[in-house]
């Protein structure tokens, strides 16, 4: 049986890491600055953030986070009153409300809300 999925993501500087997800709303839940490793939290979810698995630090990241929050609109203002620079919000192709922004290590975050949720339709 499967307890949970946690996504480990490659990162130059733990401190610079810890900051910039604290801004989008994740906090500590573990740190080993020895190993440079932290576990954050925000609600349910959780990431681990790495220096020892950033083996090629230039090389373009290509895995995307995707956050699911309950009010895009409030997220949104949240993590720009944060002083993130980020996108306004877009409605895709596929339905969802969202805004992407990048951490500082180039790990991508898509932030989106299905459009039917907004509307309290099912």
């Amino acid at each position: 049986m499967m307890m949970s999925l946690i996504p480990m993501i490659p990162v130059r500087s733990l401190d610079q890491s810890v900051a910039f997800y604290a801004k989008v709303g994740f906090s500590v839940e573990q740190r080993n600055d020895e190993w440079g490793w932290a576990m954050l939290s925000f609600a349910d979810c959780k990431i681990m953030i790495d220096r020892s698995i950033n083996t090629q630090p230039n090389a373009q990241r290509q895995s995307v986070l995707y956050l699911y929050p309950s009010d895009i609109r409030a997220y949104h203002q949240r993590v720009r009153s944060a002083g993130l620079p980020i996108p306004d919000l877009d409605t895709t192709f596929y339905g969802m409300t969202e805004f992407r922004l990048a951490d500082p290590d180039g790990n991508r975050l898509w932030i989106g809300q299905r459009e039917t949720s907004i509307h309290g339709n099912t």
